[in-house]
């Protein structure tokens, strides 16, 4: 449970919380241009070259036995970092439309797809929508916990939950896989809501982007090595079990450090733009480590930012949270931050703190505004 106390803001004071945010965000995007598309230019080409380095490399190690080590480390090492690259700072950022002002259909964000096991179109559903607009809100948003763990009290706790240490390291191996079917929502099916023929008809699209990328990483990659298949085809595993892992860290700091709130649905009606940006805040948690942690992290270091302006280009966000700090300061509100050891330590101790029953937070007081977040 969190123990940080924020200050009370009145009617007045989200309004004017939200205006200076909502005047930040009108500022940046009056700015785009250029720098935003060379950046992201920079991007594409550093995920290509790192990407065809990697494979080169994991290729060189299986047919010259005399560098086959430190060649294939090397080539898992290229083609992992390309692969995060692509899914963080390129796909995920792309996809939120933060460079549709470029007008390149290669970089739009309503029609990239990513290399990842899950389709943009259900990670748009999923993400873009149900994830940025019900953050944290339990019962709406389907990434607390993603139907496998507890991480706050206020989840119902079931004996299944009581593996979920073990779950949690699965998972996090498995990331693409578990994201590739989140919209289908299986637990559904079980409860006899959904017909397996329904089930069938939303997984075809899923299916078909699932056997994709298994020919490409599994078959195609490593038969073009010939009688060396296997150290390729090993190389693609741990190049992709790497990415799965890294993301799943950062996405959970994102979301479920000690600090971080999550709300009950009623806190969404009639919620105004102060509320929305209050809730953000509340639910979010940054990362330290300077520039090379927000490229790896795909700028999700600032996942406070992110989630204020989800369509501004990212590599702008750490500029932006020198002026997200000072607002949140004049308002007496906490800006969650941390490195990554100490957040992603708060993210194992909830999940195995609420592996086992836990009670929730207090009710909260009577006549309190039901669409204020509560403390968490």
């Amino acid at each position: 449970m969190s123990s940080v106390q924020n200050r009370a803001l009145s009617a007045a004071d989200l309004q004017s919380f939200g205006d200076e945010l909502d005047a930040l965000r009108a500022r940046q995007l009056a700015t785009l241009g250029a720098a935003d598309a060379r950046y992201i230019r920079r991007v594409v080409a550093g995920v290509r070259w790192t990407g065809v380095a990697g494979r080169a490399l994991l290729f060189l190690g299986a047919f010259v036995h005399s560098v086959l080590i430190p060649a294939w480390i090397a080539g898992v090492v290229l083609l992992a970092l390309s692969k995060i690259l692509e899914n963080m700072e390129l796909a995920h950022n792309v996809i939120h439309g933060q460079y549709d002002f470029m007008g390149d259909p290669q970089l739009q964000g309503s029609t990239y797809e990513w290399d990842i096991a899950g389709t943009a179109d259900n990670w748009r559903k999923t993400h873009n929508f149900r994830h940025h607009t019900y953050t944290n809100v339990r019962g709406l948003d389907d990434d607390i916990g993603y139907g496998l763990l507890r991480i706050f009290p206020e989840q119902r706790w079931r004996p299944f939950y009581l593996i979920q240490p073990v779950v949690a390291v699965v998972f996090a191996l498995l990331f693409e896989w578990g994201i590739a079917i989140q919209d289908l929502r299986l637990g559904r099916v079980f409860a006899g809501k959904m017909t397996f023929k329904q089930l069938r008809a939303q997984f075809r699209p899923v299916g078909r982007k699932m056997g994709g990328q298994v020919f490409k990483d599994y078959l195609l990659f490593p038969a073009l090595a010939g009688p060396f298949f296997l150290p390729v085809l090993l190389g693609n595993i741990v190049a992709n079990l790497i990415r799965n892992v890294w993301t799943y860290v950062i996405i959970f700091c994102g979301h479920f450090t000690a600090d971080a709130e999550t709300f009950p649905k009623d806190c969404v009606r009639d919620e105004s733009r102060g509320h929305w940006y209050l809730r953000q805040l509340r639910g979010s948690s940054n990362l330290t480590g300077g520039r090379l942690m927000n490229l790896m992290s795909g700028n999700l270091s600032h996942q406070i930012e992110h989630h204020f302006f989800p369509d501004i280009p990212a590599n702008r966000y750490a500029a932006i949270a020198v002026e997200v700090k000072e607002i949140c300061a004049r308002y007496g509100q906490h800006y969650n931050t941390g490195s990554l050891p100490r957040q992603f330590g708060q993210v194992m101790w909830r999940i195995v703190r609420h592996a086992f029953p836990s009670r929730p937070r207090r009710a909260t007081p009577a006549g309190a505004p039901a669409a204020v977040p509560q403390q968490g």
